[in-house]
């Protein structure tokens, strides 16, 4: 099993698990627990999850970006989608973080976590979109340069 494909499984599952928890979850969320700085409560543990999720995104999408084009597999943009999965589901999750928290950073309530995540979620969305971009591009220029041969 490639590395992709491992980083792809776990991302979908921790989706799903995300999924079904979410009711629970934004319940716990809510709850101001007014912990102390060492603390991990509920709403750092899911801005740990959603930074974690916005990390991958940007590590798959940054090798994939990096992959030379001429390089087999580069055109097929993968890297590109699971990058911009993850990216987004991590801004979103800690989107959802940040608007749950009722107090400021040290409360417990993981709102700076959760900005983080917003920040490293949306630019793992930005490399998956720029790597899906140029896969495009390679695959359009290539079609174009096999109808000028023939």
């Amino acid at each position: 099993m490639s590395v992709t494909h491992l980083i792809a499984s776990a991302t979908s599952a921790t989706l799903a698990l995300l999924g079904s928890a979410a009711p629970a979850a934004a319940h716990v969320v809510v709850q101001s627990t007014g912990a102390g700085v060492g603390a991990f409560t509920p709403g750092r543990s899911w801005s740990v999850v959603a930074v974690l999720l916005g990390l991958t995104g940007a590590i798959v999408g940054g090798l994939a970006l990096a992959r030379s084009p001429g390089r087999p597999g580069a055109r097929s943009g993968r890297g590109g989608g699971v990058a911009l999965v993850a990216g987004l589901a991590g801004a979103g999750v800690g989107g959802l973080v940040v608007a749950a928290a009722d107090g400021g950073p040290g409360t417990g309530s993981g709102i700076v976590g959760g900005l983080l995540a917003v920040a490293v979620g949306l630019t793992a969305a930005v490399l998956g979109g720029l790597v899906l971009t140029r896969s495009r591009r390679a695959a359009a220029s290539a079609d174009r340069l096999t109808t000028r041969q023939q």
